[in-house]
Parts: structure tokens; sequence; C-alpha cells
């Protein structure tokens, strides 16, 4: 443990550490960006050695400092007539592939350094998918549950108010994330809109279909951690059919992740809120699930009282329930070192990280020493931001492709991000550790363009 720091971090190599602890000093207490700078350093140290150049060019002093930080307020007025204050943010971390791309957070939990590590990550995983997208993220401490439609309203256009002049379709593309979705999505695109005069529909992605959206986009995240799933378990000829899948969560993710589970003839057996989880031995009913999570907003303890094949257990962990997979989809640092204990002894085949760095370093760790195909979320949920990508072709070329089209796309993409995980982790002697493959992969890829761009 470290002044700057809560969180203990095992020494890294001499060729890295200098950079950490420059992050530690420069950026005291956010531990989670701390985490993802962490896991990185550790990985990548190796690529160092075979690649001077990337050091003689401060590829990684310049890697860990955003190229821009906005921080603004965010002045509404609730339905009461009173006004309310909350904090915007949106970090631009890197460009060197493409504009800076990355979702909005709307959550009570939202800090400096929950944006920063999100947008850390954001650069690589965006790298894996080979789209031409930079790294980026953003949001506010807002909470949109239980208010109105009309205060969200005025709230993402007191939002998009500030940050709409580092917006655009070269410069900037946000999307939705926890608590963003096509409700907010609306609102923010149609201030935009306002306020540029200007109809880009390429600088947001996640929009209704109707309007620029494209197909699959909704579903892709939930989607593409599947599909990474089954890939690794192709690796050792064995597939989901017949699975029992644990899932975490019961937003959009996790919802899209159930449902193409279940699709690839696996059972899908869970879903939770902060309230607590169901457990239904019978596979999820996807159509309850939705009617209660997305129209009705209710808790998921609803869906135990209308399922007579469910259960719904208070707090605890959903990881106490014997899976076969389990798919991390809620938020970060959900999945604990008792939990990954919990699913080795209970026979756990493969975990792919949903959400954003849902598992902490020492049940990534346990997973690994213990033989789980472990899929890190740079490389399994980057279905949503592939889709994205594809979202900004159609809008720049003015089309529309059909779901299934888009949906074999996305299979494409992420079979593509596995292999080059896969591949990259055998060419640096850690076969298998699709940690350090995905770290290497997306590495690789920005370190050669920032090198070949110049010190900027």
């Amino acid at each position: 443990m470290t002044a700057t720091s809560p969180v203990d971090f095992h020494p890294l190599a001499a060729s890295v550490q200098p950079v950490f602890d420059t992050v530690l000093s420069r950026s005291p207490y956010e531990p989670e960006f701390h985490q993802a700078v962490h896991e990185v350093l550790h990985s990548i140290a190796p690529v160092l050695e075979r690649h001077p150049e990337y050091v003689d060019g401060g590829i990684l002093e310049r890697l860990v400092e955003p190229e821009r930080q906005i921080l603004f307020r965010v002045p509404w007025i609730d339905d009461a007539g009173r006004l309310q204050v909350n904090r915007g943010y949106r970090i631009q971390f890197s460009s060197v592939l493409g504009p800076y791309k990355g979702g909005l957070r709307f959550h009570p939990s939202v800090n400096l350094s929950i944006i920063k590590f999100l947008g850390f990550e954001q650069i690589f995983k965006n790298a894996l998918t080979g789209q031409g997208i930079g790294g980026g993220k953003g949001g506010s401490d807002f909470d949109p549950h239980g208010k109105s439609d009309a205060e969200v309203m005025r709230f993402c256009q007191s939002f998009m108010n500030e940050l709409y002049r580092h917006l655009g379709e070269h410069t900037d593309v946000p999307a939705g994330d926890i608590g963003v979705g096509g409700r907010e999505i609306g609102y923010l695109f149609g201030q935009y809109r306002k306020v540029t005069n200007r109809h880009e529909s390429g600088m947001f992605t996640g929009k209704g279909t109707g309007w620029g959206g494209a197909e699959v986009r909704t579903e892709a995240t939930g989607y593409g951690a599947v599909f990474f799933a089954q890939e690794m378990l192709a690796v050792h000829s064995d597939s989901l059919t017949g699975k029992r899948v644990g899932i975490s969560g019961s937003g959009n993710v996790a919802i899209y992740a159930i449902q193409k589970a279940t699709q690839l003839g696996a059972t899908a057996v869970t879903a939770s809120d902060s309230s607590g989880y169901v457990v239904d031995d019978a596979g999820i009913d996807l159509d309850l699930l939705r009617q209660i999570k997305e129209v009705e907003r209710a808790r998921i303890v609803e869906y135990a009282n209308r399922r007579p094949s469910a259960r719904f257990v208070e707090g605890g962990s959903v990881w106490e329930v014997p899976v076969d997979i389990a798919v991390p989809s809620a938020t970060q640092n959900e999945v604990s070192l008792a939990d990954a204990q919990a699913l080795i002894a209970n026979g756990v085949r493969a975990v792919s990280e949903g959400a954003n760095m849902p598992c902490v370093p020492d049940a990534v760790e346990a997973f690994q020493k213990a033989g789980v195909l472990f899929a890190p979320g740079k490389a399994a949920n980057a279905g949503g931001v592939a889709t994205s990508a594809l979202e900004m072709s159609q809008n720049a070329s003015r089309q529309r492709w059909s779901f299934g089209d888009s949906e074999n796309k996305l299979r494409e993409i992420m079979a593509d991000i596995h292999d080059a995980a896969f591949d990259a982790a055998e060419r640096h002697d850690v076969a298998g550790d699709y940690v350090a493959g995905a770290n290497i992969a997306g590495f690789e890829r920005v370190a050669a363009a920032m090198l070949a761009q110049g010190v900027i």
C-alpha cells in the first residue's frame, strides 16, 4: 500500500515500475485507474524488451496521461422547481488510432478515477477491434433512476450544453453506458443537433434505429461477451451447448448475454441488481425480465414473485450459484477473491467479462491459477464499441444494414479479437493468458501508431 493509493499492488518489472510510480504520484487516490494501469503495465513489460524503441519514444509515459480531461458542472431544475447541480466528465485519452470513442455513464458512483479507468481500458479495447477508433469515456454522478422523463431531459440538455464543443464525428463520438440508454441518447443527440445546427448522425452511437442507429447495437456487448466465451471453449473442442451460465446484472449487457447464451444452447440461470439476485433453474424468462427491468424499472425480486421456478436471494453474491460459465455483467470490481473461489469450487469452466473490469486482480489470478478460461473485459465486452464503429460507418455512407448482416459482422469481429489476443499470448510465451494477450495486442497497435506520428 502506498501513500497515494488504498490498493496493494504487486511489484512490476523495472522497465515499467517508474511509469506506475508517476501515475500514483500524479493521480493520487484514484484506485480504479491505478488498477487498470497496473494490469496493462504488468502485461506489456515483455513487449518493451523486444521493442526498445517504445522505451526511447516515451510511449508509456504519454499513454498513461490523457490527451485531454474535461470536468464541468451541470446545473438543472427538477420537477419541484429546485436547482440541482451535478458534475460532468469527459476524458479524451487517446486519438492516435481515430476519434475518441467511448460511452457516457450516469450513476452516483461516477468520479474521476472511474472515468479515467474506463477511458484507459477503452484505448486497448478499441484498438483490438481494428476499426480505427481512439479511446475516451465520460459521464456524470447524476442518477437517472427514479427521475421523470422531463427531469432526465433537462439534465441531458444541460450536460450537452457544455460538452458539445468537445465532440464531433471526427473528434469524439460518445455512446451509452450504465444509466445512459435510448432515452438519454435521444435527449443528448437532440440537444447537440440544436446547439450546433448540424445533424451529424455519426457523432453519437447507440441511437434509435429509426434515426441513424444500427441494428444489433443494443445487443452487441452482451452478445459479444457470449461469442468470446464460445471462441475460448472452441479452442478446447467444447461449446456452450448444455452449459449452465451465471450472469450478474439485469441491464442491457446482462439481458442480451442471457438471450445469446440461450440461443446457443446454454441455460442462463441468474440475474441480479443492487438488492440481490434471482436463480431460475428452468432458465431465465427473458420477456419477463425485460418487462420488469426495462418497462417497469422495478427490482429483481419482482421476477421471483411472478416466476414459480425462480427464487430471490436478498444481498449475498450471485457467484455462490454453481455454473459452468460466468459472465459478470454489472459493474467494476463486483467479483471478489471469495467469489472467484466459490465459482472455482463449484466447477466453473470459463469466465467472460461482460462489464468493464468486474473482477478484482486477486480473483483474476485465482481463475488463471485454477486453469479457468478467463476473458478480460477489454476483449470480451468489445462488441459494443465494435458495433458502434459499424454504426459510424453506416452513418458516414448513409446506409443501413440488416440485423443478420450486423450480427454476422459482430461475430467475425469477436472471433478476430479472440484470435489476436490468443496469438499475442503465444508470441510472448504466455499461451492461454487472454489478459496478457489482449493487453499486448492492443498496446502493439497503439504504440506503433504513436511512434509513427511523432511526439504529440
